[in-house]
């Protein structure tokens, strides 16, 4: 039976409930990626140029940093990726624990939750630091939008 892994980072907690959601709805494990320096509401200021995300964010080369151990991916068939979408793309934390995951002959996906923007260029993004064709990746927010999602994925 293939073992599946719900990964996430939430930090105002809609991904954090979409992911326990997920989680229960596939009998997944979960794990949270946590900030090694919590983002505060300034932080989140997105109407503030110099804000930390709007400077993370537009940074290619940012790669903030997670705190603790990742977990051991060899436990695991399925790993399903949850993030919010800041400024069209995943938070560049994620894009830090990808480069730490080794993904080899693992089904990955990915979702996100998000107040207004699409999951377009999160998929880019998220192909993109995978180095993987990933499911069409959704913004998820109830039951039903999450039973849809996992039919395609």
């Amino acid at each position: 039976m293939a073992k599946t892994l719900v990964l996430y980072f939430s930090n105002t907690g809609n991904t954090k409930k979409v992911a326990e959601m997920l989680a229960q709805e596939l009998g997944a494990d979960l794990y949270r990626i946590l900030p090694a320096k919590e983002y505060t509401a300034a932080d989140l200021t997105w109407t503030n140029a110099n804000c930390r995300a709007n400077q993370e964010q537009k940074d290619e080369d940012s790669r903030p940093a997670y705190r603790g151990t990742l977990p051991d991916l060899t436990l695991y068939d399925q790993i399903i990726i949850g993030h919010p979408i800041w400024w069209g793309i995943p938070p560049k934390i994620i894009r830090t624990v990808l480069e730490d995951l080794d993904l080899t002959g693992k089904a990955v996906a990915a979702f996100a939750t998000s107040g207004g923007s699409d999951y377009y260029d999160a998929q880019r993004a998220m192909e993109q630091w995978t180095g993987l064709r990933l499911p069409q990746g959704r913004i998820l927010s109830s039951p039903f939008s999450i039973k849809n999602w996992l039919k395609t994925i």
